[in-house]
């Protein structure tokens, strides 16, 4: 079958700026009782697991390893809350949103005001060619894949592997890479990374006199784990599926990239909860200022949002074969597509730009 050139899927039907900023508009507004109470049933049960976990230290390792991996859905939750505190929108009050941020950045080893910085730069440019590499998954095209030298494909290849991705990245980047300050950061910024930082250190100190310091450390180690695989799954699915949408700065769109380049991932009722609604993640990047506690409603508003397709837990599992945008098909494909590619088209995309 002759493989044909084809451009990226077309726009979605009635997506007028005036009309969703209207909509998204009504849902943009704080509500301190939602978050209160998200808070009360987030941390409450969170500190009650770390509690748990102490006691059972004198029962059963494999209890208390149960206990972290429950208490690692919960920070997948907390991570939303300290997210939507970044975007100024959990609270009305900034000085809230700061404070609550902090705690809640503490609790996933994150500083506040530096990742708001790396976020924000992930919300302006999400879907653009030209914009990659700052708060995204890497991403190459296959004619970057093909010219790449083979060191850089082999790292590439590493880098997307399920077990890297999902298991190892996100120790490294919670645990290491979230202590040190970014080139480019402002002196608030770097100065959040340093305060994060001796905050952690004081809270590690603390839990390991409670628990010990082996004890501590394999909790630590379980619930970042699977927190922050969970949190690294949510946020690759919500980029990384077959007809996402990318372009060129030249062809770029706000409310394309938004609807059509963030997914409706629709999960059951217990995961939708312990994600935190992101799941309603075209939403979210259509107005970072609703609140995660809004952002069903909101959904739920408007027909227009209901044209986006929804994503499942079972169709989402495809989107780990998707490793390469493919410029003239629009689309992402499989490594074995790249293979599977006329030798001779192959070699063309090879050849190095003059």
């Amino acid at each position: 079958m002759t493989a044909l050139a084809v451009t990226s899927p077309a726009p979605l039907p009635r997506t007028d700026v005036a009309a969703w900023k209207a909509i998204v508009l009504k849902f943009q507004q704080p509500s301190r009782i939602r978050a209160i109470w998200q808070l009360v049933n987030t941390l409450g049960p969170y500190v009650g697991l770390w509690v748990l976990m102490h006691a059972s230290l004198q029962w059963s390792a494999w209890i208390t390893f149960a206990l972290a991996a429950l208490a690692g859905l919960f920070l997948v939750r907390i991570f939303i809350i300290f997210h939507d505190c970044g975007h100024g929108s959990f609270f009305k009050s900034p000085r809230a949103n700061a404070i609550v941020g902090f705690i809640t950045g503490l609790l996933t080893l994150t500083p506040y005001y530096h990742w708001g910085w790396e976020h924000a730069v992930h919300h302006s440019s999400a879907g653009s060619l030209d914009r990659r590499g700052k708060g995204d998954v890497w991403t190459m095209t296959v004619e970057e894949y093909l010219r790449s030298s083979r060191w850089k494909r082999f790292a590439y290849r590493l880098a997307r592997n399920p077990f890297v991705l999902f298991g190892l990245a996100p120790v490294y980047l919670f645990m290491i890479a979230q202590r040190i300050p970014a080139s480019g950061a402002s002196p608030r910024d770097r100065a959040s990374v340093h305060w994060m930082n001796f905050a952690v250190l004081t809270m590690a100190a603390v839990l390991i006199w409670i628990y010990g310091f082996i004890p501590y450390l394999l909790i630590q180690l379980t619930i970042t784990m699977v927190g922050g695989g969970v949190g690294v799954w949510m946020f690759y699915v919500q980029h990384q599926f077959e007809d996402v949408y990318w372009e060129r700065d030249d062809n770029w769109d706000f409310t394309q990239a938004a609807l059509k380049g963030s997914s409706f991932y629709k999960l059951p009722k217990i995961l939708q909860w312990f994600s935190g609604n992101i799941g309603f993640h075209h939403i979210h990047h259509l107005s970072s200022r609703i609140p995660n506690y809004n952002l069903e409603r909101c959904h739920k508003a408007d027909p227009m949002f209901h044209e986006v397709p929804p994503l499942t837990l079972l169709s989402s599992l495809k989107s780990l074969t998707f490793r390469l945008w493919d410029e003239q098909r629009g689309r992402l494909v499989s490594f074995r597509h790249v293979r599977k590619m006329p030798r001779g088209k192959e070699q063309h995309q090879r050849a190095p730009e003059k």
